[in-house]
């Protein structure tokens, strides 16, 4: 069985029925870590600004990042709760960066051993059986760990 379960949640419903399957498929002794990557609101270009403009541009900036991290870590909790409710040990990461390498990361860091994430379908016909998003591309491309992608329709 599985001891360490990473699920990367958006907060979608895509990620919702994602957690079904890991809640599904993890075992009395597994514990599933619930990942929310934050991408960051990006520093504009500041070079015209004198140096005190600069810093306080950019400390805004990251308050404005920790804040939105803060709140999806509050609205994150709600997963834990299902877990509880199922026996199942679990955590939430809150994480701001780029979301395929805070993933890889994890599961080195984790010793993660299966991963269960969702994909969503963008293209119809014979494309979307050769597609891939670019986070789950990555993540398919970079681990060895065994991966349940869960595909979602988008309706």
């Amino acid at each position: 069985m599985y001891k360490t379960i990473l699920l990367p949640h958006a907060g979608t419903p895509a990620g919702d029925e994602a957690l079904k399957h890991a809640i599904y498929v993890s075992g009395k002794s597994s514990r599933i870590i619930i990942l929310h990557i934050v991408e960051a609101v990006q520093y504009p270009p500041s070079f015209a600004l004198s140096s005190s403009e600069r810093n306080s541009l950019l400390k805004s900036i990251d308050e404005v990042n920790e804040e939105m991290r803060q709140d999806m870590e509050k609205k994150m909790e709600k997963y834990i709760q299902q877990c509880k409710e199922n026996n199942i040990k679990s955590k939430v990461q809150v994480v701001i960066g780029d979301a395929s390498e805070i993933i890889l990361d994890t599961i080195e860091k984790e010793k993660v051993d299966l991963i269960v994430m969702s994909k969503r379908r963008k293209l119809k016909g014979v494309k979307k059986l050769l597609s891939l998003g670019s986070v789950s591309r990555k993540i398919v491309e970079n681990t060895s760990c065994p991966i349940l992608l869960i595909d979602v329709e988008n309706k």
